[in-house]
């Protein structure tokens, strides 16, 4: 076991340093020292904290899903209406496109929220359509990708966070909407 010094100690003799099983210490990945978290060197060997969670690929298919941009896969144009469009206009536009989502702007054609067909079922059926704008019952701030993040990253987001369609922006418009669809049928091509 490696020595602890220099921050751990200071910390340590403050009464500030956390349960050693707890997830606020960063264990160094070349020699063992836990490091405080949020640490941008490691405390006894210098070695490169800010970057050791980024995953490495070990295969060609792992390099492929890390390195290939969302961009490659010529993610289709992305619907969009304004913020103050009444539910029933984004319904019928959703109806008549064929689509299972829009994504919804303000006035400067930046990104506010989404809204989905899974929106649509939990929030307005069983009702009365409500006469309200799509911004009531949208959802808020939607988590957004841009052309140039990996595969990867568009995985996980939609894993972690339940997602079917991610919008992609570039400074803070809608340029384009990718699905898991989209994704999935990629990924299937990588492994045929």
């Amino acid at each position: 076991m490696v020595e602890q010094t220099d921050d751990r100690l200071l910390a340590e003799s403050a009464g500030a340093l956390p349960d050693p099983g707890a997830a606020s210490v960063m264990v160094c990945p070349a020699c063992g020292f836990e490091n405080l978290m949020g640490a941008d060197a490691c405390g006894n060997c210098g070695s490169d904290l800010m970057t050791s969670d980024i995953p490495m690929a070990a295969t060609e298919f792992e390099r492929l899903l890390t390195q290939v941009p969302l961009g490659a896969l010529a993610p289709r144009p992305s619907l969009t209406v304004k913020a103050d469009a009444a539910v029933a206009d984004v319904l019928r536009i959703m109806r008549d496109d064929r689509a299972a989502g829009v994504v919804v702007t303000d006035a400067d054609g930046k990104v506010v929220g989404i809204f989905t067909e899974r929106d649509a079922v939990l929030k307005l059926a069983g009702h009365d359509l409500p006469a309200g704008p799509i911004s009531e019952f949208m959802t808020n701030d939607p988590v957004v990708l841009r052309a140039d993040d990996s595969l990867a990253v568009a995985i996980q987001k939609m894993a972690v966070g339940g997602f079917r369609h991610i919008p992609i922006v570039a400074g803070g418009r809608p340029v384009g909407i990718v699905t898991s669809h989209d994704v999935f049928r990629h990924v299937l091509r990588l492994v045929d």
